[in-house]
C-alpha cells in the first residue's frame, strides 16, 4: 500500500471515529436530557458546562442502581397516606410543628422505599434519578424547613412548603405499590 492510500486509511478511521464519539454523546445528552427533565438543566447550571453535567447525571444513576429502591407495600402506602392526612390537618391549628411533621414523614417513606437519607444534598441527587420533576419541590420545601428552624419562615412559607413536600410526597407513594398477598407469597417460595 502506497503512503497515500495509508494516510487516506488513517484519516477515514479517525473520521469514523469522530463521528462515532460525536453520535454517542448526541445520544447520551438526548438520554438523560428526557430522563431528567428540568433536573437535566440545573445540573448543567451548576456543574457550568453540558459534560460536566452529564457525568455527573450518569454518576448518579450508577450510584443509585446500586441502592434497593422499592416499591411500598399497600399496607405501607395506606399508613403514610393517613399519617400525611394527619400532618395536613394539623396544619390549621400549628403550621409549625404541620412542616416539621410533613418533612419528617417525607423521609420517612423515602427510607422505606430505600433512599438513604442521611445527607440532605445527596439525598436530593438520588431522588433526581428517579423523580427528576418533583424532586427540586424537595429542594425548596427543604430550604423553608431550614428558614423555619431559624424562625425565619412566614406562615405563607410553610403553605408553599407544605405543597412542595405533598407533591413529592404523592411521587413517591405512586409507583405501583405491592399488595401484601404478593409479598407474602414471594416470602414463602424464596
Amino acid at each position: 500500500m502506497s503512503t497515500t492510500g495509508i494516510v487516506i486509511l488513517v484519516v477515514a478511521v479517525v473520521l469514523i471515529a469522530a463521528g462515532s464519539i460525536f453520535i454517542f454523546q448526541r445520544q447520551r445528552t438526548k438520554r438523560l436530557r428526557a430522563k431528567f427533565g428540568p433536573e437535566y438543566d440545573r445540573a448543567v447550571e451548576t456543574e457550568g458546562n453540558r459534560l460536566k453535567a452529564e457525568q455527573t447525571l450518569a454518576k448518579r444513576e450508577k450510584r443509585v442502581k446500586n441502592y434497593q429502591i422499592r416499591p411500598l407495600q399497600t399496607v405501607h402506602c395506606e399508613r403514610f397516606r393517613q399519617s400525611w392526612r394527619d400532618v395536613q390537618s394539623g396544619f390549621v391549628d400549628d403550621p409549625k410543628t404541620a412542616l416539621t411533621e410533613a418533612d419528617r414523614l417525607v423521609q420517612e417513606v423515602m427510607k422505606a422505599r430505600g433512599y438513604p437519607i442521611d445527607d440532605f444534598e445527596q439525598c436530593a441527587a438520588d431522588l433526581s434519578v428517579d423523580h427528576p420533576v418533583v424532586v427540586e419541590n424537595y429542594r425548596a420545601g427543604h430550604v423553608v424547613a431550614v428558614r423555619h428552624g431559624r424562625g425565619q419562615a412566614t406562615t405563607e412559607d410553610l403553605r408553599r412548603a407544605m405543597i412542595y413536600y405533598r407533591t413529592l410526597f404523592d411521587d413517591l407513594l405512586e409507583e405501583a405499590p405491592i399488595p401484601e398477598e404478593r409479598v407474602r407469597v414471594k416470602r414463602a417460595s424464596a
